[in-house]
């Protein structure tokens, strides 16, 4: 299993990027392996992301919630911190209408991140192999 994210803009691929899960990231649950998508992500071109509106799509659901959780644990709350340094919004995207993050993956396993309002697009997937 790994991370992998592509960046787009006006429609057409500027790049991509990939990488494995570290070995302490194998047991990350469902929820932390999603957010470490979007991370990675989000680090990866920052430069491109930072200071501009943004808007975050997700196939998985309840990282829409993550804002109004109580309880997080230290990795959860530092990368809530990193998400709040970026001008953008955390939206639920249906994983069939997610074809991007599913050539990714070539499963229906993914993550999303699209940043319409800087007219760049930026998908990322949780990678299974096998």
């Amino acid at each position: 299993m790994g991370l992998g994210c592509v960046l787009m803009q006006r429609g057409k691929i500027i790049a991509y990027a990939s990488r494995k899960l570290k070995i302490h990231e194998e047991n990350y649950p469902t929820h932390d392996l999603e957010l470490a998508a979007v991370v990675f992500a989000l680090k990866l071109w920052r430069h491109y992301l930072y200071g501009t509106k943004c808007t975050l799509y997700t196939d998985h659901k309840s990282l829409k919630y993550v804002f109004d959780q109580k309880e997080l644990n230290m990795r959860q709350r530092r990368w809530l911190e990193l998400l709040k340094d970026y001008d953008c919004d955390l939206l639920y995207h249906p994983s069939k209408a997610n074809v991007v993050a599913d050539v990714l993956s070539q499963k229906d396993y993914s993550g999303c991140i699209r940043a319409t309002h800087s007219r760049i697009e930026l998908v990322s997937s949780l990678i299974a192999v096998g």
